[in-house]
């Protein structure tokens, strides 16, 4: 991870925003300590095989979580937003081990990260922060269900269906500008099965496709 570090806020304003169950001593603590990185979009944040120094907040934006195979096919696994964290990053950083996944900024983004020495006495001094921990932990626990769920059981135009669904719902829009190709590596498929199954979906009344960008009805 970069260390590039460009603050445009003061770290406590981004947790007075979005970190609102944080009490006021760890916010403090956090802001002493943390650090504020602001990421571009289609940045990598983090790479499979990297050591972690810091576990990662997302004070703003959307990071784009993949799992590398190892013929290079990526696999998507879920989103963080605001208000996230990155319960991977938690749990490698603990540990001192290599990642094992690949992070990537979806939009413009910003991180809050703090250095790993400071997870045992956050866990042990502050209580908002240890049941955010087991918060993340279980949120992301049942987004990995939900995409095991969604492979195993589903064919794949439901798994598609699903796909789309979620990225409207998360995103709050009617519009969505994604490329065929994009949809096909998140389902870990061709472009032109995708490409295909869109069609049927228009024909069937469930969104209406143009140029650069999927429309739900």
């Amino acid at each position: 991870m970069s260390e590039n570090i460009k603050s445009t806020l003061p770290i406590a304003r981004y947790l007075e925003t979005s970190f609102k169950t944080f009490e006021p001593g760890l916010r403090d603590r956090i802001a002493e300590a943390g650090l504020v990185k602001n990421i571009p979009a289609g940045e990598v944040i983090m790479r499979t095989g990297q050591f972690i120094k810091h576990s990662v907040l997302i004070a703003s934006g959307r990071v784009k979580l993949y799992r590398e195979g190892e013929d290079g096919q990526e696999v998507f696994i879920y989103y963080l937003e605001e208000g996230n964290a990155c319960a991977l990053s938690m749990i490698c950083a603990t540990k001192q081990e290599a990642s094992e996944i690949m992070a990537k900024a979806e939009d413009d983004t910003t991180i809050i990260m703090i250095p790993i020495q400071m997870m045992d006495e956050l866990m042990t001094t502050y209580r908002s922060w240890y049941y955010f921990v087991l918060e993340n932990y279980r949120s992301r626990f049942e987004e990995l269900l939900t995409v095991l769920d969604s492979v195993i059981f589903k064919a794949m135009d439901e798994r598609l269906e699903f796909y789309l669904r979620n990225q409207f719902k998360t995103r709050g829009l009617d519009e969505l500008s994604v490329t065929h190709l994009e949809i096909a590596n998140d389902l870990n498929t061709s472009r032109e099965v995708v490409s295909r199954l869109l069609k049927k979906m228009e024909q069937n009344g469930k969104i209406k496709l143009f140029r650069n960008h999927i429309t739900w009805v």
